[in-house]
């Protein structure tokens, strides 16, 4: 399957719900990957998973681990900083160029005319993005994405089972925050005033996935330009 293939013919809004802004620059389309278009971005992951330099379990700091699993394309992600190779030393996998346009496009659609002014339609360069896949009872708790040497917005999209996000306030992990549903095919960009704003998967909701798509759980590709 060429990448052209993969990416092509992605939008499909859905009728049931429509755009929302739950914080300044933050922007939810719903449904805007079709059934077909969820299907070989699940079967691009899959191949993203696989060793080399696959899905991994992170370990913090602490010593605890994350209980999602994840896998970097372009740049390794390691709590709190950014590297070229895992811990094993191995190359991190490409970034597919095709992902890139899917970001730029994405940020387009989600802010339309004020693209300019939140994301630079110009210097709006992705290069990085994660993977994250969320077993049943997995959950990310509030933290914010400043790992990245710039203020471009993040793109983040939904594959598998429904999820509860939580989308804070960019000072503290308490409230004021969010609370939404984002579905399989859900697209969220957060830039301007929420690019900093604490955020995390509250839980999961099993079952509620596409039985078509063959997925367990939840898979979030979030991609990023990491100013580095």
């Amino acid at each position: 399957m060429s990448q052209g293939e993969l990416f092509g013919g992605l939008f499909d809004a859905s009728p049931e719900r429509g755009r929302s802004e739950p914080a300044p620059g933050a922007v939810l389309l719903p449904g805007w990957l079709d059934a077909a278009a969820q299907l070989r971005l699940v079967a691009a992951c899959r191949d993203w998973a696989r060793p080399p330099a696959g899905m991994h379990t992170v370990r913090m700091p602490t010593g605890g681990t994350m209980s999602v699993r994840m896998v970097g394309l372009g740049l390794h992600w390691y709590p709190y900083g950014y590297s070229r190779t895992t811990e094993d030393g191995t190359p991190v996998k490409p970034f597919p160029p095709e992902l890139g346009a899917l970001a730029r496009r994405a940020v387009a659609e989600a802010y339309g005319p004020a693209v300019e002014d939140i994301a630079g339609a110009v210097r709006y360069a992705p290069d990085i993005a994660i993977v994250n896949h969320y077993p049943h009872g997995a959950r990310m708790g509030l933290h914010q994405d400043r790992d990245e040497r710039t203020d471009a917005p993040v793109v983040s999209l939904s594959l598998g089972d429904s999820c509860v996000f939580r989308l804070g306030n960019t000072e503290t992990r308490t409230r004021p925050w969010t609370d939404l549903e984002l579905r399989s095919g859900d697209l969220l960009v957060f830039g301007g005033p929420a690019r900093f704003a604490y955020h995390g998967v509250v839980r999961t909701l099993p079952g509620t996935a596409d039985p078509a798509l063959g997925l367990t759980g939840r898979l979030n590709i979030t991609v990023r330009q990491s100013g580095l």
